[in-house]
């Protein structure tokens, strides 16, 4: 994914075709009825033939450490900077000790120190010192954990760390580490004795007594003199498969409920870094955890690589998934030290041409590591972390959505003839750019033409309208070049409706998985209050897994893949569309992730003045929906760093959707990120335009459109940014459906927006599965009407008169969150079925219908 961070979304930049285009599988419109609230179609499925054979690898998953998706997130460690390494180069904000903090009891006086000699390892050279001067009842340290150490009650807690003697003057320590609550409340201790003059290692399993969602780690000693700590750290007992160093149970067993075929690691960005100083070597990430190499995550946190390539090659065999690795193609991020410099693209660095061949030979030696027996020398590494068998790797990705440069050519081209050379079995992935086309996209499908390269890595996140529009995009692919792995994508949003777009599109993917072999939404995983990038498939926090309606889609592909598509065809009866009614609109003010002041607010209609707003008191009218909104001084400011903060809706009397209107006001950025957020045309909380000024974290002005709570652009975004300290004039003419947009005085951006509904249809993917000889029909219907659905299995010999039936449905605008986590949740019942048979789709649905043959 491309580094630089937006408001959660992303530009569409490529033309749609017609969404109701006739081919396999998509809607094909005849005559109207006469009902206005439900349409009629035919499916007709050839169910009698050979179909086409397609990849049984289609579906599966990406993982990125991003949003601190791994490091307080699925590595199930819960002490946070457990080895002191934490520095500002990994966050402004943090120091060695971020998360620790000296306590000192019942008269106790000591302090705390980081220091570099006599380390633990040379790739974990920082440890903390604590001098206790007066032992009182106790003086040490305390970890806050990520957001807090969650505990239950019962359970048991394996504790890990590494101590010595610091000091001459040491006196007899024994130490006592304990599990506490914030207020000082015991829920479980372990105690050891005074540690050695050398590292030496201590263990115990800790049972708590009481359930607590924020506790704390305390190490004490009541003795006097130093003692030094490393890798303090902190397991539950009850990881994913019980695994030592393993992975949080509760959101793994999420993740492997979507029953992926394969698993991407490490990344995304991470793999090629920021800088080469900041490319993923997956060698430091292997054998025993004090000994691995911690580095700052490109993400702007900290990565220990706890959860290294052994655990990821561990999960892939845990959940029945095949791995992916992606290694750099001898090139970094393109936009690496973009968050220093502020410019774009103009970061991509390379490893010097003369040290590619020991660059190469780590990428042979991780195929070695994964593949290869005992007896040489990864495949002992392999064994002695507890594997001695082969993980059978069969897929490896080189490079992540780089710039296509002659550098990168030459270097990629290196790697990929020098892996082929030793391991001709092995499927190579190449990448073509950020972007669903543009130079690189060219560029990279060219190399991948000239070498031959097995599969390529194609990215994009656009509008769920985009996914909908570009339903045939793979039909046209040649079948002789390389296959196609969407290794990321997504519809910029977490509501049903974007969920239904991706559900369409995915049976686009089947309809072509002869060419599309792999595809992965992307991210997976993001914690409640650390995101840097929206939408993701899942959102957690440090007890409670929340899974987006998106990831019921992808779920219900996983669970319900097939490897023999059946062509089928959709004849669509659509009624009368009868003309929108004009609506009342309003507007409302905002930012992301940005402080500003408002004032001076009017909007006119001709010669009549709706709104006069200088914010000389505070106004009933203008009220916070999100963030932190004040008047004061004559302004109307916004304080805080939410995304968005948003003023609630302010009513234009008398004017509607098909009025003229011009909204003018001034603004000033006082801190923050990005720039202004001036909503107009709305109708409904879910339902509005704004215009982002300084949007995409400060690089360019554009024009949104929500509907049903899921973005998309209204024209082009045109490149400019928001100075603080300034005050701005802004303007907007809304003529009709053209909007004039004007930073002080000057014409920015001039669109037209037709803002057509989604059009009524039906779509449809029809597979097998070999090893049940189940079919497998899947119908998405992202329109406001009830589908009355004749599906007809041409040429079937035996369907069981019952079959399971699987719906997903509900409002468009709906979404499952923290506070209603199942809103929107797949229902399974069973349905009267034969070789034709009728089923009603309902509006804004997504079901999934297995019908057994034998």
């Amino acid at each position: 994914m491309n580094k630089l961070k937006t408001s959660g979304l992303f530009i569409a930049a490529c033309g749609a075709t017609s969404l109701l285009a006739a081919g396999i599988g998509l809607a094909q419109t005849v005559a109207p009825s006469g009902n206005s609230t439900s349409a009629r179609a035919t499916v007709t499925v050839q169910a009698g033939g050979r179909g086409t054979k397609i990849s049984s690898d289609l579906f599966g998953i990406f993982f990125e450490d991003i949003n601190y998706s791994a490091d307080g997130g699925l590595y199930a460690e819960l002490v946070q900077n457990r080895s002191f390494e934490y520095s500002p180069s990994d966050n402004r904000a943090w120091n060695t000790l971020t998360a620790w903090e000296l306590v000192t009891r019942g008269g106790g006086k000591g302090r705390v120190a980081v220091e570099t000699d006599q380390a633990l390892h040379e790739n974990n050279p920082q440890h903390a010192v604590l001098t206790v001067e007066q032992g009182g009842t106790g003086v040490g340290l305390m970890n806050s954990g990520f957001d807090g150490i969650p505990v239950k009650a019962g359970e048991a807690y394996n504790l890990s760390f590494f101590a010595r003697r610091a000091g001459y003057d040491m006196r007899n320590t024994p130490l006592t580490v304990t599990i506490e609550s914030k207020t000082g409340t015991i829920l479980g201790q372990a105690s050891f004795v005074s540690p050695p003059k050398d590292w030496t290692k201590y263990t115990a399993a800790i049972r708590v007594t009481a359930t607590d969602a924020d506790a704390r780690l305390v190490i004490l000693t009541t003795g006097t003199g130093s003692v030094a700590f490393d890798m303090v750290s902190l397991f539950p007992q009850k990881t994913f498969r019980n695994h030592p160093n393993g992975l949080r149970a509760d959101l793994a067993q999420t993740v492997a409920d979507l029953k992926p075929k394969f698993v991407r690691f490490p990344g995304g960005c991470l793999a090629h870094g920021d800088g080469l100083n900041n490319i993923y070597h997956w060698k430091n990430t292997i054998g025993p955890i004090e000994r691995r190499k911690a580095q700052r995550n490109i993400w702007g946190y900290h990565q220990t690589t706890g959860l290294g390539y052994f655990e990821y090659f561990q999960f892939c065999e845990d959940i029945g998934a095949k791995a992916l690795p992606v290694v750099a193609a001898g090139v970094s991020c393109q936009n690496s030290g973009a968050s220093q410099n502020g410019r774009w693209g103009e970061g991509q660095q390379c490893i010097p041409l003369a040290n590619m061949g020991e660059y190469i030979q780590d990428v042979l030696d991780l195929v070695e590591y994964a593949n290869a027996p005992v007896t040489t020398f990864w495949g002992a590494k392999r064994a002695a972390a507890g594997h001695p068998k082969p993980f059978n790797l069969e897929y490896l990705g080189v490079g992540n959505e780089d710039h296509i440069t002659p550098e990168f050519k030459e270097r990629f081209e290196m790697i990929y003839k020098a892996v082929k050379a030793k391991y001709p079995k092995l499927t190579v992935i190449g990448t073509v750019g950020p972007a669903p086309d543009g130079p690189d996209f060219n560029d990279g499908w060219k190399i991948a033409n000239q070498l031959n390269v097995e599969s390529v890595d194609e990215h994009y996140y656009q509008s769920p309208e985009w996914f909908l529009s570009n339903l045939n995009r793979y039909d046209s692919y040649d079948r002789k070049k390389s296959k196609v792995y969407l290794g990321e994508y997504a519809s910029r949003g977490n509501t049903l409706f974007n969920a239904l777009s991706e559900a369409a599109y995915m049976a686009a993917l089947e309809r072509n998985g002869d060419v599309v072999h792999l595809s992965s939404y992307a991210p997976l995983l993001a914690k409640s209050g650390h995101t840097q990038w929206n939408p993701d498939l899942i959102y957690f926090n440090n007890t409670t897994v929340a899974p987006t309606v998106n990831y019921y889609v992808q779920q219900l592909y996983g669970q319900n893949s097939g490897d023999t598509y059946l062509p089928n065809k959709v004849d669509f009866v659509m009624p009368p569309v009868p003309e929108k009614p004009a609506q009342p609109v309003s507007v409302f003010v905002g930012t992301w992730n940005t402080q500003v002041q408002f004032d001076d607010v009017r909007v006119e209609s001709g010669a009549k003045s709706l709104i006069e707003e200088s914010f000389g008191a505070v106004t009933p009218a203008w009220s916070g929906e999100s963030g932190d909104w004040a008047v004061a001084d004559g302004v109307y400011s916004q304080s805080s760093g939410l995304q968005p903060a948003i003023t609630k809706q302010v009513s234009l009397a008398g004017i509607n959707t098909k009025s003229n209107y011009t909204l003018s006001l001034r603004a000033k950025k006082t801190g923050g990120q990005e720039g202004f957020l001036i909503g107009f045309g709305a109708t409904d909380a879910s339902t509005y335009y704004w215009w982002n000024i300084g949007g995409w974290s400060n690089t360019g002005h554009g024009i949104e459109k929500y509907r049903n709570g899921a973005s998309s652009m209204v024209g082009a975004k045109v490149a400019g940014h928001i100075e603080t300290g300034r005050w701005y004039d802004i303007k907007i003419v809304v003529t009709g459906q053209r909007f004039q947009c004007y930073l002080d005085g000057k014409l920015v951006q001039d669109v037209t927006d037709s803002d057509k509904s989604v059009p009524e249809m039906l779509v449809a993917s029809s597979v097998t599965d070999s090893k049940s000889g189940d079919i497998i029909l899947k119908l998405v219907n992202p329109s406001a009407l009830t589908v009355q659905s004749k599906v007809d299995l041409a040429g079937a010999n035996s369907i069981k008169p019952t079959a399971t039936k699987t719906v997903l449905a509900g409002d468009p605008a709906g979404r499952d969150t923290f506070e209603a986590p199942r809103s929107i949740v797949p229902q399974t019942t069973t349905i009267p079925v034969g070789k034709s048979f009728s089923y009603d789709a309902p509006p804004h649905s997504f079901t999934v219908i297995r019908l057994k043959t034998r």
